[in-house]
């Protein structure tokens, strides 16, 4: 009995054919990126091959809108096309263990959005294909984008500098509030299911990335705390149960004896989409908020005290990560160009035959950390203070 050859990595074509599953939120933002990502760097040629989606009309429409050649509803089929060499994921995390394993399997080059997986089952699963994968020469990566922020990229060049002296501890805070409104309806992000976990799978993930990132550290311990402030949500039949969290506390062990902080809530009133990141080291700090993500804040401690305070670097100049290929200095880049940022880099990688990162491994270390906070949320103890009457303290 023989045992069947594995396939093996298609040798670069002159033209690199892509396909993308999903054309919502997050197979707009990669579609945008994939469009024009050859009209700012230089990249390996490829092709918006196909576009993927469960409803023909509604794929259809967005293949033509967002520039891909063609659209299909069959992701099994399109997988297996000799004019397609990588397969970019931007369908909801229930499916990306599956699509992924089969792509790798396939021998396509792949791009899973965050996170990796709904479980972390799965994520080991994802990890272990895109490994052997890996030694055929199939690359895979995944889409934590804010490491693309140009002023973030610039925030860990500073540390791995030294210009903090050692990191002692970060606070980050992700809070958005698209659910504020307890009549928001239903959506699969809201159901266990399909979604994995509410805010700390959806947003926490994005700051536990950047702790880990920006410091170059790992997260070793943990500790949670989930809340879900509105239990039903108004579905298509009545009411339905809220299955995941809206907002989340956690406390971070990392190597390197730094100590790390993460807020994330999904229904913080007023707050659109910021992340703010605050890092604080024994010769400077480092300040960030994604609502202006141009900027950095740096603070450098070994100037004198009458000196110090925090100065403001707009992050737009030529010598910035990136910023090479964008605007002429003080001309602001958005949200959007984090992605075509990433797309670059993953073609690059491609090209080069270098792994990219976030690898899978990576994604699967945030994937444990956020079970480990959920593990903590449901397990850990809660002391409630004695509280003394103010009088008793006091003489009669």
């Amino acid at each position: 009995m023989t045992t069947p050859a594995h396939p093996t990595a298609t040798p670069t074509p002159p033209s690199l054919g892509v396909a993308a599953i999903g054309y919502a939120f997050m197979g707009k933002a990669h579609s945008n990126a994939w469009r024009n990502v050859a009209s700012f760097f230089d990249v390996p040629a490829f092709e918006q091959k196909v576009l993927v989606g469960r409803d023909a009309t509604a794929v259809a429409e967005a293949a033509t809108k967002y520039g891909w050649a063609e659209s299909a509803t069959d992701w099994r089929e399109v997988i297996q096309r000799d004019d397609v060499h990588i397969i970019d994921i931007c369908a909801p995390g229930w499916t990306h263990a599956e699509i992924a394993i089969a792509a790798l399997e396939a021998g396509k080059h792949v791009l899973v959005e965050k996170p990796l997986a709904n479980t972390l089952a799965e994520a080991e699963l994802m990890t272990a294909a895109a490994a052997k994968a890996r030694a055929r020469g199939v690359q895979s990566m995944i889409g934590f984008n804010y490491r693309r922020v140009p002023a973030l990229a610039l925030a860990r060049e500073l540390i791995a500098e030294g210009r903090l002296g050692t990191v002692r501890h970060v606070r980050a805070a992700y809070l958005q509030d698209w659910l504020a409104d307890d009549q928001s309806p239903m959506t699969w992000r809201l159901r266990k299911e399909t979604a994995g976990s509410g805010a700390l799978g959806d947003i926490a993930s994005h700051a536990i990335d950047q702790i880990q990132h920006l410091t170059n550290e790992t997260v070793n311990e943990a500790t949670g705390t989930l809340r879900t402030f509105v239990t039903k949500r108004p579905g298509n039949q009545g009411p339905e149960d809220v299955t995941v969290d809206d907002a989340v506390w956690a406390t971070l062990g990392m190597t390197g004896e730094v100590g790390a902080s993460v807020e994330a809530s999904r229904v913080a009133s007023g707050q659109k989409n910021s992340l703010r990141i605050e890092v604080y080291g024994t010769a400077g700090s480092l300040l960030f908020d994604l609502e202006n993500l141009n900027e950095l804040r740096f603070l450098d401690a070994t100037v004198p005290a009458r000196e110090q305070g925090f100065r403001r670097i707009l992050v737009n100049e030529p010598e910035h990560p990136y910023l090479e290929a964008w605007w002429p200095q003080g001309h602001i880049i958005g949200w959007e160009h984090t992605f075509t940022h990433q797309v670059r880099d993953f073609l690059t990688a491609i090209r080069d035959q270098t792994p990219p990162s976030p690898s899978f491994e990576d994604g699967l270390q945030i994937q444990r950390v956020l079970a480990a906070v959920e593990e903590s949320a449901a397990n850990r103890s809660v002391i409630t203070p004695v509280l003394q009457p103010i009088f008793a303290a006091q003489g009669a």
